[in-house]
């Protein structure tokens, strides 16, 4: 086979793995990774994929459909580097080697802490690897996973909606509905595209919020994400949230890194955060804050119903900046997407 043959049969099998990669859960503590294996021929000989915590590996899922031996000379082609450590399950690079695996292909280097050095470990073992085929597909594939285990916490969006003039309520507090219906729909199907929705104990209190994400005629999204409650107060009993599908977190936030850190290692990804001005700003203020959905209302309200509060921000030199990436019309309003700049 020609250099150009196998880089084109190397891309076919990594498509096909990226298609068995999205059969497993997307939410969680692991990846999405799928594995197929090739014979020295390059026919198809077994595929897998991993189905969750605890569950056999993609490399160790398409290795156990084969006939012991079978696996020897041939190809395994995996979205992700093969892990090099032991957790619910052993090493891929080692279950590899100990299958007689010639040669491994995969698109994306694992950037974990302990479970990088696969391919280090099979090129040690005389396996031959080649490393970076598809890999902007499948990091499109893995890009919140990819985030957090590089970043060691959650992509973070803040999102509000505000007249034009920046107010998040009118003077007396009233909020619902700044917005129109088309606005608040793409919220909640970015709320469901989200591992986990976060508000302040101010917001719990003032809006009794349930946290869920809804089609626009009521009905709930299959997936639903995570509710998370930053601040001191108690929650009551008898809030919306505690009625939500999947149980609430609460951190006092104190720390929004380390509580960042945490809801990474609990498999968080993306956080998506609701409200109000005081979280929002805290966590623009400590540079926590990936991108900003912004939905503004062709209204004007005057008042100190502020969207934000104190950012940290002394002087105009000081001003956080952001690039704007998304400028849309939904119905009546605008929603901005924007994200920091180098350096912010």
């Amino acid at each position: 086979m020609s250099a150009s043959e196998q880089q084109a049969a190397d891309a076919a099998a990594m498509r096909r793995a990226l298609d068995l990669a999205v059969l497993g859960p997307a939410r969680g503590v692991n990846p999405r990774v799928g594995c197929v294996i090739l014979s020295p021929a390059g026919e198809r000989l077994a595929e897998g994929w991993h189905r969750g915590v605890g569950t056999a590996h993609a490399e160790v899922d398409a290795l156990a459909k084969l006939e012991p031996g079978a696996a020897r000379g041939a190809t395994a082609v995996v979205t992700l580097e093969p892990c090099n450590h032991t957790g619910h399950t052993g090493p891929c690079a080692v279950a590899l080697i100990e299958a007689g695996i010639g040669r491994v292909v995969y698109a994306v280097a694992d950037p974990g802490e302990h479970s990088s050095g696969g391919a280090e470990r099979l090129r040690a073992a005389g396996v031959e690897v080649t490393a970076g085929v598809l890999v902007d597909e499948v990091e499109a594939m893995l890009d919140d996973w990819l985030f957090a285990a590089r970043n060691h916490r959650p992509h973070v969006t803040v999102k509000w909606a505000s007249s034009l003039d920046g107010r998040a309520a009118a003077a007396d507090g009233t909020s619902q509905w700044i917005t129109g219906p088309e606005a608040r729909a793409d919220v909640h199907r970015r709320r469901s595209a989200a591992d986990a929705i976060a508000v302040g104990t101010g917001t719990v209190f003032a809006d009794d919020p349930s946290l869920t994400a809804r089609a626009p005629g009521g009905e709930f999204f299959d997936a639903q994400p995570v509710p998370v409650v930053f601040g001191r107060r108690a929650v009551p009993s008898d809030a919306a949230i505690t009625r939500h599908p999947h149980a609430p977190l609460f951190f006092e936030g104190a720390d929004l890194r380390a509580d960042l850190a945490e809801l990474a290692r609990r498999g968080i990804r993306s956080l998506f955060i609701e409200g109000g001005p005081t979280l929002a700003s805290a966590f623009i203020a400590d540079g926590l804050v990936d991108e900003l959905l912004v939905y503004l209302a062709p209204a004007l309200l005057g008042g100190p119903r502020l969207a934000l509060g104190e950012l940290g921000v002394p002087t105009i030199d000081a001003a956080i900046r952001l690039d704007f990436a998304v400028i849309e019309r939904l119905g009546d309003d605008v929603l901005l997407v924007a994200r920091p700049t180098e350096g912010n």
